[in-house]
């Protein structure tokens, strides 16, 4: 990877250059800076003790969304020679425990974004995101697979057909919020597996994408509402950060007019292609 060039995520560990504050929290657990070194040289990563150009991923293990106020201390002195790199152009990525618990389990890591405190060279704030904790790395469209004729019972013409329309869905969504400056992603890790979400400013929508091609309509829809309620409540009783906003995503505007007052009555944005209203 080249230190220079940074679309916002770390992809993978394998070819990365590390470097370690000390111990880091995975899942809950702490893992001393030894077993992080071997876990990451498993997975196609050096390490190095101390920090340097040939660095191209930090791991901030104790250090999530606080100030680093202590130069004297080993982890401050080597996030803040992080902040110094990419003042001078040279971009280092940052990833907390999370990120590196991400990466070993061969997700995308989000890069985090550092800032001077106080206008000071010694104060450098790793700073929060929303939808951290809730949304993972890059939704991409899947390729739809085509199955051999009798080999399920199940009607799969109906079920591949409708599996396009839902990653057609998908895709026109990706594009329409690219227009906006807005990536989609995935859900994280350790959330519950909603099919896309986004944030802006405060705001993180979690959304379930329904196709109505060759399904029930009306069991379609009402299986996405309770899904994307039931996503929510799961993530407002872990207390997790950001507004939470669901909705349901459809492929095509439903024949049944009731249904909007219905989302909206139970706090849900309904929504479909092509406009996709309200995203």
């Amino acid at each position: 990877m080249d230190g220079e060039i940074c679309d916002g995520w770390v992809h993978s560990l394998s070819g990365q250059t590390l470097c370690f504050t000390g111990k880091v929290l995975i899942d809950g657990e702490w893992t001393v800076r030894k077993d992080c070194r071997e876990i990451a040289e498993q997975l196609g990563a050096s390490w190095k003790p101390d920090f340097s150009r040939k660095i191209t991923v930090f791991v901030h293990g104790d250090l999530a969304s606080q100030a680093v106020t202590d130069t004297h201390r080993e982890y401050s002195q080597k996030l803040v020679s992080a902040a110094e790199w990419r003042d001078r152009g040279h971009h280092v990525c940052v990833v907390d425990g999370d990120g590196f618990a991400d990466l070993i389990g061969g997700h995308a890591a989000r890069c985090r974004e550092l800032q001077r405190a106080h206008s000071s060279d010694e104060h450098v704030l790793v700073l929060p995101q929303a939808g951290d904790g809730i949304l993972g790395g890059p939704l991409q469209q899947h390729r739809v697979g085509r199955h051999e004729p009798g080999a399920l019972v199940l009607d799969l013409a109906h079920l591949d057909k409708g599996t396009k329309a839902h990653e057609s869905t998908i895709a026109a969504l990706i594009e329409h919020l690219a227009r906006q400056r807005i990536e989609l992603r995935r859900h994280a890790r350790n959330a519950p597996r909603f099919d896309a979400g986004w944030s802006r400013g405060e705001d993180v929508f979690i959304a379930e994408v329904k196709s109505l091609t060759g399904a029930s309509e009306d069991q379609q829809i009402r299986l996405g509402i309770g899904q994307v309620l039931d996503y929510a409540h799961q993530l407002r009783l872990a207390r997790t950060c950001g507004r939470m906003r669901p909705v349901l995503v459809l492929e095509k505007q439903p024949t049944d007019p009731r249904w909007t007052s219905l989302a909206e009555a139970s706090g849900i944005l309904l929504t479909w292609a092509p406009d996709f209203a309200g995203c």
